[in-house]
């Protein structure tokens, strides 16, 4: 009877372990998705427990949350949802992990707001896809953050590579955030974490970062063709120590999903890849070509050196240069340093960032008005010379006609409080008054108003009229800090597409100017970002990219068919390295001496230096200016103190090699598959060329090679 009665509660107990060992299995059940590239895994809480490169066996992961939400309501702004506060519900499917959250809860009570998340594993990477619902009363979901990387495990080595005013490299990505992240002071919530900002569009050229290694990296993209919004979510946590040390990456995304709306996306991607930086911009591009259409620039513009950007009249009245100034000191300043293009700001009656956008329409009659200018601009381009005519493509001064008694008021931005928003640019003269207190204020044109459209098209019209090369719309591949907000809902909406609808507007305007009978007649705007670059043919820099993070190979490899300008050499200092630099990297060179008031023989070490060069680029301008660029591709070189990129055009391969580390430095460069064929170089060189495209280089201090092979 004992053993019986032994036996049955020996049996209940076994039973009730069995019980508990599966619900330990439940509470702790991971879903899998795994090929022969990607692991990926997320636990029933949502939290993110593997994200595997499959061929190098490194984890990213750390078992952090995926995703954390935002809304306002009227009485407070920023209201924080988290994943570890909400249980959902999960099903897998073949290649794919649904999380479904039916209400979510925020500490304070629960919300009907429902949120879809899926996980998909494709061949070589992992797709994020979310959708929102709000039926929460007198709410508005503003930003969701997903996917998020928390704790991230970087391998040693792991740079942060941002796209950044075309590019940035940063070699310890934690000490780079809390470098930066309490910049400036009292703005943010510095207690809970530390953030680098950094979002797309605005100064980023391209939708993505990563963290790059040799052999391996991370790549986090937003693959979205409405080009809306994104931020490159890059923040320290702290430890358990209280150290801001733990680093999460991720994607933000602004719904701004109202009470009854829904909204999704599909768009970000993250990739454990395998190989070094390279492999990024191959990723991205990849992705670009779904929708790039770029249409290849006048063949004058590809071999375009560069060009001398000048101001005319300044903001404040003071007169640098007249009309008659462009045929003569100008021209042949300009051709003395080898450059056969200008760049004329101010030459309105008004000045430079005055009276805009009816100040284009006034030419200085003193002067002798319109027909002066026409006149001195044919006068510029006898023998070759052009001229890139400029116009903002936005700005609207408050002291114009058109504002005060036109449709300015009505075509212009407003905030999220229903006002204006301004813009001051702060020109100085001699004095310190005029910078600091007399400065001009403009509002921003929306470019989706039809009517400021027709006005940038009769911009293009007057520079035709005038007979210059090209017309330049300032500021159209920029994207301002804020933008036009919607009003007539309960909570003010602001468009998050702003450099799509810049984009639209650029490409109406080259297709307007496809239809003029001169097919060489160019369009060019200021500052590189993707979605706008492809409807110009060729792009006003914001940075000359020399800096030690500056990094711009990543754009140039990219997109090699932008033409690009550099900047900022605006004095006489540091010349031969910045100017070598262009050459490398394929920039034209935008001469603006003294910020745009003078020429380059007041700065004679870069006259001198930059005549060099560009005999060079005349001399092998088919591969340095027509030829794609193709950074450290087709040649390997033994001596990292040298820089060397190469561009390609036909079966011909030019290498440029340059390097500012040491008085003389040799290296080895081998082409396989290439033939040497020939080499020109500035500074002290050294040339032994060899067989099978190896060939011995000695370079001193700033000098500059050109190689030339052929298959």
């Amino acid at each position: 009877m004992m053993n019986t009665r032994l036996i049955i509660q020996l049996k209940k107990i076994a039973g009730i372990i069995f019980l508990v060992v599966l619900s330990i299995q439940a509470i702790s059940q991971d879903y899998i998705l795994k090929n022969n590239k990607i692991e990926v895994s997320v636990d029933n809480r949502g939290n993110l427990m593997v994200l595997k490169n499959l061929q190098t066996r490194y984890n990213y992961a750390s078992g952090k949350p995926l995703w954390r939400l935002y809304f306002d309501t009227k009485e407070e702004k920023g209201n924080e949802v988290l994943a570890k506060g909400n249980t959902p519900v999960i099903r897998q499917e073949g290649n794919r992990i649904s999380f479904t959250y039916n209400g979510l809860n925020t500490g304070k009570g629960k919300l009907d707001m429902q949120l879809s998340l899926t996980v998909s594993l494709e061949e070589d990477q992992v797709r994020f896809s979310s959708e929102i619902k709000n039926n929460e009363p007198h709410t508005i979901i503003r930003e969701l953050q997903y996917p998020l990387v928390g704790n991230c495990q970087l391998p040693s080595g792991h740079k942060l590579l941002t796209t950044y005013r075309g590019g940035q490299l940063f070699s310890n990505p934690k000490r780079q955030i809390m470098e930066v992240g309490n910049n400036p002071p009292y703005m943010a919530p510095s207690q809970y974490y530390r953030q680098m900002d950094l979002k797309y569009p605005s100064e980023t050229v391209s939708n993505c970062f990563a963290f790059t290694g040799e052999d391996q990296g991370l790549y986090f993209g937003s693959h979205d063709t409405t080009f809306q919004d994104t931020w490159h979510g890059l923040r320290l946590y702290p430890d358990k120590d209280g150290e801001f040390n733990e680093l999460e990456a991720g994607l933000y995304k602004y719904p701004n999903c109202l009470t009854g709306d829904s909204w999704q996306c599909d768009a970000n991607v993250i990739i454990p890849y395998s190989g070094d930086w390279h492999q990024t911009s191959k990723i991205y591009r990849e992705w670009a070509n779904t929708w790039w259409s770029h249409r290849e620039a006048p063949l004058w513009v590809q071999k375009m050196t560069g060009w001398q950007r000048i101001i005319m009249r300044h903001q404040y009245g003071e007169t640098f240069f007249r009309y008659a100034d462009m045929g003569a000191r100008i021209k042949e300043v300009g051709e003395s340093a080898g450059v056969t293009a200008v760049f004329p700001f101010g030459w309105w009656n008004s000045g430079m960032d005055n009276g805009y956008p009816d100040s284009y329409d006034v030419t200085d009659k003193k002067q002798g008005g319109d027909e002066a200018w026409k006149k001195a601009i044919g006068d510029f381009r006898k023998d070759g010379g052009k001229v890139l005519l400029y116009f903002n493509g936005k700005l609207i001064d408050t002291e114009s006609d058109y504002y005060k008694n036109g449709n300015g008021k009505q075509v212009c931005y407003r905030t999220n409080t229903g006002n204006e928003y301004t813009e001051s640019y702060r020109f100085k003269a001699k004095d310190t008054f005029t910078g600091y207190h007399n400065a001009r204020s403009f509002v921003v044109a929306d470019t989706r108003n039809a009517e400021w459209q027709q006005k940038l098209l009769k911009m293009a019209d007057r520079a035709i009229w005038f007979g210059a090369d090209a017309v330049f719309y300032d500021q159209l591949g920029y994207c301002e800090s804020t933008t036009n907000w919607d009003l007539s809902r309960e909570f003010p909406i602001p468009d998050t597409r702003v450099m799509a609808n810049k984009a639209r507007m650029l490409k109406m305007l080259h297709d307007y100017l496809d239809t003029k009978e001169d097919k060489n007649f160019a369009i060019g705007t200021e500052h590189l970002c993707d979605v706008t670059a492809q409807h110009v043919d060729f792009v006003h820099s914001i940075t000359g990219a020399t800096s030690p993070v500056s990094f711009t190979d990543w754009a140039r490899y990219t997109f090699p068919e932008v033409i690009l300008s550099d900047r900022d050499i605006r004095d006489d200092t540091d010349i031969e390295r910045r100017v070598n630099h262009a050459v490398l990297k394929g920039l034209r060179n935008d001469v603006e001496i003294y910020r745009c008031r003078n020429l380059i023989d007041k700065t004679p070490n870069y006259q001198q230096y930059l005549a060099k060069v560009n005999k060079l680029k005349d001399q092998y301008n088919y591969l340095l200016l027509e030829g794609k660029y193709c950074d450290t591709d087709y040649f390997s070189i033994n001596n990292k103190d040298f820089q060397a990129r190469s561009f390609v055009h036909g079966n011909q391969m030019a290498i440029v090699l340059t390097q500012s580390a040491k008085e003389v430095a040799t290296a080895q460069v081998n082409v396989p598959g290439y033939r040497y064929k020939e080499s020109s170089g500035i500074g002290d060189i050294k040339i032994d060329a060899g067989i099978d495209g190896a060939s011995e280089v000695t370079i001193g201090k700033n000098g500059l090679v050109v190689l030339i092979f052929e298959k």
